[in-house]
Parts: C-alpha cells; sequence; structure tokens
C-alpha cells in the first residue's frame, strides 16, 4: 500500500499502532513495570507518532520510526521518574493458591531476568528487548536506536555477558 501526503501517512501510522499496541505496551512495561505508566507511555507514543505523522519519510521506515517513538518516549519518562521507587506488587506478594512449583520457579526466574535486564543502561536494555523479546534484526535495531550495527552488536553481546554474570550463569 503506498500513501500519499499527510492524510496516507497517518492512516499508516494508525493502523500498524492498532496492529502493533500490545508489543508497545510489553516493550514499555519491560522499562517502568507499572499498566497505568506503560499505558501512559504508548498512548503519548501513539499522539507523538500521528502528530509527526508528516515527518515519515516513506513506508518502508514506519515500523522501526515507531519503535523509535516509543522508545524515546520510554526515555522520556525515565528522566521524569526517579529509578528507585518501589512499585507496590501487592498486598499479599504471593502466589495464588493452587499455582504450581513449575509455576512458581518460572515467574521466580523472570524476577531475576527483570532484575537483571534493570540494572542494565537503557540503551543496552532496549538492544536485548528489541532484539529478544521483539525479535527484530540487528539492522532494525540499528535504525531505530540511530546507532551503528556494529554498536548494536557490542551492546548486544556486552549486555548478553552482563545478563549472565548477573543470573549467576557461567560468562
Amino acid at each position: 500500500m503506498l500513501f500519499s501526503g499527510k492524510h496516507g501517512k497517518e492512516q499508516k501510522i494508525e493502523q500498524l499502532l492498532t496492529e502493533n499496541y500490545n508489543r508497545y505496551y510489553r516493550l514499555a512495561m519491560s522499562y517502568v513495570h507499572n499498566g497505568a505508566d506503560a499505558a501512559d507511555i504508548v498512548q503519548n507514543g501513539a499522539y507523538r507518532a500521528i502528530l509527526h505523522s508528516g515527518d515519515l519519510k516513506g513506508e518502508a521506515y514506519a515500523a522501526t520510526w515507531l519503535y523509535r517513538i516509543m522508545l524515546n518516549e520510554i526515555f522520556r519518562h525515565l528522566q521524569k521518574t526517579p529509578q528507585d521507587i518501589c512499585r507496590d506488587t501487592g498486598e499479599d506478594g504471593g502466589p495464588e493458591a493452587g499455582t504450581e512449583d513449575a509455576g512458581l520457579a518460572h515467574a521466580c526466574e523472570n524476577m531475576d531476568l527483570q532484575r537483571a535486564l534493570d540494572a542494565m543502561t537503557p540503551k543496552d536494555k532496549a538492544v536485548i528487548a528489541l532484539r529478544f523479546f521483539e525479535e527484530r534484526k540487528l539492522e532494525e535495531i540499528a535504525v531505530i536506536l540511530e546507532e551503528n550495527v556494529s554498536t548494536v552488536k557490542s551492546r548486544l553481546y556486552r549486555g548478553l555477558k552482563k545478563l549472565r554474570v548477573e543470573l549467576g550463569e557461567d560468562a
């Protein structure tokens, strides 16, 4: 589908936002760990994307352009919010009755992984999240983060090494 003018670009952006909302939300959640904040980030990102849809150079770049906007919104939010705020995870904090041991072990692994990811710099974490959680290619990540592919590769390998150390695996 080719688009012409601002109206066509805006339609394409709206379509991608609708199709990929859950991906953007998960990406934001991986940084802020709060549903309301993640929803606000995605909503603000969507607003900015639609507002500036006329700046989009070509349809082929729309998806990476949107990821860049969402990451910029995440980084903007993280600058406003103190990193050390402890989020309330619920009153009991424990698993629900009937949770199997395997499910609990999986949840603990996810918590350890999340803590290890949170210890990383935002750009290193972005590379890991885009590569493994969003299944983006290194070239796409480079475009999204506006960095060289070699820089992205370095961030990826350095980040993976840090994760292995943090999770107690052999580096």
